[in-house]
Parts: structure tokens; C-alpha cells; sequence
């Protein structure tokens, strides 16, 4: 079996301080990497993969899911779940468009006692 690498130290504080800035949401360490939870609900995961790539996994609107599978590199759908999609992570990801696509899970994820307190100013 593989080695998984450890996801960088900098992408999991960069990670943690967009996440923790949301109601009530925490960081764990999960069976492989990080994740990110509110209540018993995941938000978000990030890992590294036998293939040593790194991947975070987060909650996308069902319609969305098959716009994020179409997309292609560096999106993909998981085969778990159904609104489960992910992003490759590497020098080059979009910080911008990721904190709202994880600003995006939280909302879904949590309770709306909490997402009524989230500053989305790009609600779809």
C-alpha cells in the first residue's frame, strides 16, 4: 500500500483560519488528513491520495454537482454521497473561489440557527 502524503502545513492553517472563522465550525483529524466539521455534519476534508496528489472534498447545491463533474481537472465528483464533490489542490488553486466553495458547504451543512450569521454576499 501507498503512502499518503501529509497535506501541507500551510494549506491546513490557510484551511483552518477560513473555516474556524464560521459559526460553531471545527478542525479535526480525520481517518487520513483534516476535516472540518459543524455539529456531526463534515464541511470539509482534505487529504493526500496514494497517487500523492491532495484533494479537499466539501458539499455542493445538487445542482451544481454536475456542473463541478462536467468541469473536469481540477474538479471531480466523489462517488460517495450525492452532493459530494471535491478539488485537486496545488500551487495553483483559486484560495478566492475555494473559501466561498467551503463557505458554500458550511451553509449546507449547518443548522440555519448558524448560516443566518454567514456574510454571503453571493448567495445564488
Amino acid at each position: 500500500m501507498t503512502d499518503r502524503p501529509d497535506v501541507p502545513d500551510t494549506w491546513v492553517v490557510r484551511l483552518r483560519d477560513l473555516l474556524e472563522a464560521l459559526p460553531e465550525c471545527r478542525t479535526e483529524d480525520a481517518w487520513t488528513g483534516v476535516r472540518w466539521r459543524v455539529g456531526s455534519a463534515t464541511v470539509a476534508h482534505v487529504f493526500g491520495g496514494e497517487d500523492q496528489l491532495f484533494r479537499i472534498v466539501f458539499r455542493a447545491e445538487p445542482g451544481e454537482v454536475l456542473a463541478f463533474e462536467h468541469l473536469g481537472s481540477p474538479y471531480f465528483k466523489v462517488e460517495w454521497g450525492t452532493n459530494v464533490v471535491g478539488l485537486l489542490l496545488d500551487d495553483a488553486t483559486d484560495w478566492d473561489e475555494l473559501a466561498e466553495l467551503l463557505t458554500d458547504s458550511y451553509c449546507l451543512q449547518a443548522p440555519e440557527r448558524l448560516t443566518v450569521r454567514v456574510d454571503r454576499p453571493d448567495v445564488r
